[in-house]
């Protein structure tokens, strides 16, 4: 049975998804608030990670996200599930380096075409964990099929985006909707396609809109 794609992300209000997990886990950009989402973590998110790492599954993986994944969860204590689990799943490590993958169970993907194949082919569904890099991609190839949001209560101002400038135009629907008593709102959606549009003006314009609509394509300021 073809695999699906499903992404599982912890995002700010503003959509920021960087480092949620603590200070030093990525600073790049000059990002400092690094352990947001760790600061609200109660047993709500605690449930809603479990479901998505429930096996089978394999995961999908950025080089940066991979490498944080493999400095870290390799070395859990002995009685971490989420380490013993990792050790026995298979890695796919979306990057165009030949750098190795010292991570037992690791496996290099060098592009796009190379996951659809991947995605194509009989086995679990591939989990995307952090890996801002990918979204943008994954919807323009057709590739994402379901997304885990679990958002929390902050806006950071800055860092990486899950749908940053470039992201392709698509619709969601939402299939779940739950919140945890720290205000973590946890969403699951399937991918759809294309947007619907609609249009909430008046059947026929007013002069002062045809006026507003020649100023904007005229560029003039306000």
């Amino acid at each position: 049975m073809p695999r699906r794609i499903i992404g599982a992300a912890f995002l700010s209000l503003d959509g920021v998804m960087q480092a949620p997990g603590g200070p030093e886990e990525d600073w790049t950009g000059g990002f400092d608030q690094g352990g947001w989402l760790a600061a609200l973590f109660d047993e709500g998110i605690g449930n809603q990670v479990d479901s998505v790492f429930k096996p089978p599954f394999d995961l999908l993986l950025g080089r940066r996200t991979y490498e944080i994944f493999a400095a870290h969860w390799p070395f859990a204590p002995e009685g971490d599930e989420i380490g013993a689990l990792f050790r026995t799943i298979r890695k796919y490590v979306l990057t165009s380096r030949d750098a190795p993958l010292a991570w037992e169970g690791s496996e290099r993907l060098a592009d796009l075409d190379a996951l659809a194949a991947l995605r194509d082919s009989d086995g679990p569904n591939l989990v995307i964990q952090g890996s801002s890099t990918l979204y943008p991609q994954l919807l323009e190839r057709g590739l994402l099929d379901r997304l885990v949001t679990m958002t929390a209560p902050v806006v950071l101002g800055k860092g990486k985006r899950m749908f940053g400038d470039g992201t392709p135009p698509r619709s969601l629907e939402l299939v779940e909707h739950r919140l945890t008593r720290n205000g973590i709102a946890m969403a699951t959606y399937e991918v759809k396609g294309a947007v619907e549009q609609a249009d909430f003006q008046f059947p026929e314009p007013t002069a002062e809109e045809l006026a507003r609509r020649a100023r904007i394509t005229a560029g003039e300021g306000w």
